[in-house]
């Protein structure tokens, strides 16, 4: 009769994902499971006052376009919910509208166009380098034409590797609190832990799957 479930604390990321992915599967019209971390960052000005998601850092190892668009737009409804603000989602990549060209870049640029097209009702744009997603000023320069460039409040990485460092860099260096990762798409919210967790860690995921679960 539960209506979440939170574990991990103990355990690695599969041992209590698999049995949900088996089980429960995904909610309906949505292609994937992914997690993403809710990053809160002190004294920051950039995305919603130092509020951001970043995706995915925990379960897609090396997602295609069509896996980084739905990670996108299932990142920007969780911002949503968790802070009632729009979501501003920018699809990173070490190149900024062009200004690279690698088959890594032009997966992102996929991602884009896909994300547009399905889920237009989402501000979500790319490919961005990090600082052209969250810094005004590179914003303008770099990528002048874009309603999300320089606002981004979602971040979806190209990949797991870049993810997992990006969210411990913050976590570490900036000293933010990252709760997750959580788990979005599953049919009833279950959510992990890091071993690293600390006690306010598992509160703070414990509120945001009670929030998760009250939207049916």
């Amino acid at each position: 009769k539960a209506d979440g479930a939170i574990s991990g604390a103990c355990h690695s990321t599969a041992n209590p994902l698999r049995p949900a992915l088996q089980i429960l599967k995904t909610k309906p019209g949505v292609k994937l499971v992914s997690s993403f971390f809710l990053m809160v960052v002190p004294d920051c000005e950039f995305g919603d006052n130092g509020i951001f998601v970043f995706a995915d850092c925990g379960l897609e190892q090396n997602p295609d376009s069509d896996k980084l668009a739905a990670i996108a737009a299932s990142s920007a409804e969780s911002f949503q919910l968790l802070t009632g603000n729009e979501a501003r989602v920018a699809m990173l990549s070490h190149s900024t509208m062009g200004s690279a060209k690698h088959m890594d870049v032009d997966k992102v640029v996929k991602a884009v166009e896909i994300a547009k097209r399905e889920y237009s009702q989402y501000k979500i744009d790319g490919e961005l380098q990090l600082d052209a997603a969250i810094v005004p000023s590179v914003a303008s320069s770099k990528a002048p034409n874009s309603d999300v460039a320089g606002r981004a409040n979602v971040l979806v990485f190209p990949d797991l590797d870049a993810g997992n460092i990006g969210y411990k860099l913050v976590q570490r260096l900036a000293k933010a609190e990252a709760y997750g990762p959580i788990c979005q798409g599953i049919a009833s919210p279950v959510n992990d832990l890091s071993r690293g967790c600390s006690a306010s860690d598992i509160v703070g995921v414990v509120a945001i799957t009670a929030l998760q679960a009250s939207v049916k």
